[in-house]
């Protein structure tokens, strides 16, 4: 016990001599640019108040105090007056100067003590309760309610001892009223300020949230671009292989290479496109592929050998940009997944509009040794989450022909003008005139064994 009390005396020191070291900083710091680090030091305090806010406390503090002064000084000046004046801003150079944190019990301490110096000199239309107003105000709005309550209880007993002490000759309920409005509004400028900082978390919670949903639908546009391209892209190449191993057909080869870097050149635009919505910067935007785009996703896909069935019934003309776009990318997605896991398949795409709802189906054969079971990547559930997107659903999975992908969307969009029919036309005519031209280069008389894009 002996050697306890030389050490903790030791550690008090030199808590102290640090203290004032850092004191002393702040001090000279202020002394540089009192303005920016009054600033500062506000903003570093625990209560979250606006600078001008506890700048506004500080002048009305300032004036009132003044005016007791004054009030006093003009038929018996004295030091007390001048004393209650001092304690009434003792508390300022703790965090003007210093930022120390203002401590509510020293606060309501000081503002007593000098009101009570005050009011020890009595006068006519005293204002120097007014001072406990203001600190009523102050502690509520940096305290708990209980002890805010505490606080504004016992300035309101202090203004009514002196009232029955004879200090006041207007009466005491105007000043207990005083108390009890700067008590409330002090707690409604903490509860402004509470339910401003849990707007602020919301906005946050509301920003994160928006940018998560961003970069997924970013993910899912760059992954069907990638998966779609690829898709093709593999099959020429892979035609222009077995072209040139086979019957060394050099035109096919070139042919198939062409659509190949082609695509290739596409799949890099649209992937510099969708990557470039991640910059703030404007750019010029494209617009986003839909139905009528259809003709050109089945012409690739037919071009790369693939056969694909394709058909809408319905009129489409009422369909939404955003929901042809959905359309678009589930039938991109499943015509691309045909490739990549049951190559040499057949496929059959229906688009089906009624009066309720637009219902998209992909069926494909399935070949010998093609897995029977969806992947893990995020194709299909890219195209489920688009499909939820619209408050539709989507399922994948083994049919009677094969496999079969079906996302059904509600709809109650109205017809309108367009060239729907045109475009369907169009879509026809290309693939029956690529079937056509596959056709004839079969019948030619010096024919060779079947490559796999003549076979398919």
């Amino acid at each position: 016990m002996s050697g306890a009390t030389p050490q903790s005396g030791g550690r008090v020191f030199w808590r102290l001599r640090d203290g004032a070291r850092r004191s002393g900083v702040r001090v000279r710091q202020f002394a540089r640019d009192p303005v920016a680090q009054f600033r500062r030091n506000v903003e570093q305090l625990p209560f979250d108040y606006p600078v001008s806010t506890v700048v506004l406390i500080d002048v009305v503090l300032l004036v009132v105090s003044t005016a007791a002064l004054i009030q006093r000084f003009s038929y018996f000046p004295s030091v007390v007056p001048v004393l209650a004046v001092v304690l009434t801003y003792l508390n300022g150079p703790l965090y003007a100067f210093l930022g120390l944190s203002p401590k509510p019990w020293l606060m309501a301490l000081l503002t007593m003590s000098a009101t009570a110096l005050f009011m020890s000199q009595p006068v006519d239309v005293d204002v120097a309760p007014f001072i406990l107003i203001c600190a009523a105000g102050e502690i509520a709005a940096i305290t708990p309610l209980l002890i805010s309550v505490v606080v504004a209880a016992a300035m309101a007993a202090e203004v009514a001892l002196f009232a029955v002490l004879g200090n006041f000759e207007t009466g005491t309920p105007p000043y207990l009223v005083g108390i009890l409005c700067g008590w409330m509004a002090g707690r409604a400028l903490q509860a402004q300020t509470k339910y401003l900082n849990q707007e602020r978390a919301y906005q946050d919670i509301r920003t994160s949230q928006a940018t998560d949903e961003e970069r997924r639908r970013i993910a899912r546009e760059v992954h069907d671009v990638i998966a779609h391209s690829l898709s093709i892209t593999l099959l020429h190449v892979t035609a222009a292989r077995h072209a040139l191993q086979t019957d060394r057909d050099v035109d096919d080869a070139v042919d198939a290479l062409t659509d190949a870097e082609r695509l290739g050149r596409q799949a890099m635009a649209d992937i510099r496109r969708t990557v470039g919505l991640l910059d703030q910067r404007p750019a010029p935007q494209t617009p986003e592929p839909g139905l009528d785009d259809l003709g050109d996703l089945i012409a690739d896909f037919v071009g790369a050998g693939m056969e694909v069935d394709f058909r809408v019934d319905g009129d489409i003309c009422g369909v939404s940009p955003g929901l042809g776009l959905a359309l678009y990318r589930i039938s991109q997605e499943s015509l691309a997944n045909v490739a990549k896991h049951a190559p040499g398949a057949s496929a059959r795409l229906r688009i089906e509009v009624s009066a309720r709802d637009i219902a998209v189906t992909v069926t494909n054969t399935l070949p010998t040794g093609a897995a029977q079971r969806p992947g893990r990547g995020m194709g299909i559930s890219g195209m489920r989450q688009r499909a939820r997107m619209h408050g539709g659903g989507l399922s994948a999975g083994p049919c009677e022909d094969g496999w079969q992908v079906q996302a059904r969307i509600p709809f109650s969009g109205q017809p309108i003008d367009c060239a729907a029919t045109a475009a369907e036309d169009s879509v026809w005519s290309m693939i029956h005139s690529m079937k056509r031209k596959r056709q004839e280069s079969r019948t030619e008389p010096a024919s060779t064994p079947q490559t796999p894009r003549e076979s398919v």
